[in-house]
């Protein structure tokens, strides 16, 4: 009996050619490419992000982005956010400014509702779901969701459920109307909105 490195040796040493294991790649499967939005209200993508009060408790905040303006027309924050509120958000915008054809989102519960998916079907809006463990397939959101956390979530203590509501509404009206985004041509989400509305 010898063992495998003495074998290799004595190969090594008669030129005798060594066989070696390959890895085998895996097809990388066909790359769809999500064709961008061309006007605003076209798509929409939407994410929850959770935090909590100085006391402990804790509470959630659901974000939702235009994908081509970049503006957050709204986000809810309770300490309970199920389909039916996430139906209620998306009525009130309806009215406030028209409803998204598509919008992109996780498979959470609240998504994978029942009262989401009629409240969709009565409205002909597509529901965009991601592939699970694929969250690049949400990009819009996921990138706000982390400016969010970042410079309005990680930097404050919120006391009450209407102190976080009213901190986080200061901070999306900040964001829509106050800061300019290179991405936009030098505008904010909002003028970008409604300059790109006009054309």
């Amino acid at each position: 009996m010898i063992n495998h490195k003495r074998t290799e040796r004595i190969y090594r040493e008669e030129g005798l050619a060594l066989r070696r294991k390959r890895r085998r790649k895996g097809a990388a499967g066909a790359r769809v490419v999500i064709p961008l939005p061309k006007r605003t209200n076209e798509k929409w993508s939407m994410d929850f992000v959770t935090d909590s009060f100085i006391a402990g408790q804790r509470f959630r905040a659901l974000a939702i982005v235009d994908d081509y303006s970049r503006e957050c027309p709204a986000i809810e924050v309770d300490t309970s956010l199920g389909g039916r509120r996430v139906v209620s958000l998306l009525e009130r915008l309806a009215e406030i400014r028209g409803l998204s054809g598509v919008i992109t989102m996780d498979n959470g519960p609240e998504f994978a509702s029942r009262a989401l998916d009629e409240w969709a079907y009565r409205k002909c809006v597509k529901l965009n779901f991601i592939r699970s463990g694929k969250p690049i397939e949400n990009a819009y959101a996921e990138s706000f969701i982390g400016r969010l956390r970042d410079e309005c979530l990680n930097t404050n203590w919120f006391l009450s459920l209407k102190h976080a509501r009213d901190v986080i509404e200061d901070w999306r009206r900040d964001y829509n109307e106050v800061r300019p985004r290179s991405s936009l041509k030098g505008s904010t989400p909002k003028e970008y909105a409604e300059t790109t509305a006009r054309l």
